[in-house]
């Protein structure tokens, strides 16, 4: 599987994760695990900022409209199906 198919993949089943028109789906990663015939892909994408401090400094913090997540999924090499999705710190 090429790793324009593996994006393609991921970025078809974890679309509806965010409701922006335009989120970004980036590929950071990808492994084959070639003896349990997966492969163990990062992805991320931008989703909106819920998580926004008010201040009462106002325009003086910074604030971000988006938030980049990152994902672990992990994709059946024969059939492409995803069998596994998983939290993924980037830390």
């Amino acid at each position: 599987m090429k790793l324009n198919e593996l994006f393609n993949i991921a970025q078809k089943e974890l679309k509806d994760l965010s409701n922006l028109s335009n989120p970004d789906f980036r590929l950071e990663q990808a492994e084959l695990i070639s003896n349990e015939n997966v492969w163990e892909i990062v992805v991320s994408f931008l989703v909106e900022n819920t998580n926004k401090k008010i201040s009462p400094f106002g325009s003086l913090t910074a604030e971000y409209q988006f938030h980049r997540m990152y994902k672990k999924v992990k994709i059946n090499n024969d059939n492409g199906e995803i069998i596994g999705f998983y939290i993924y710190d980037n830390k």
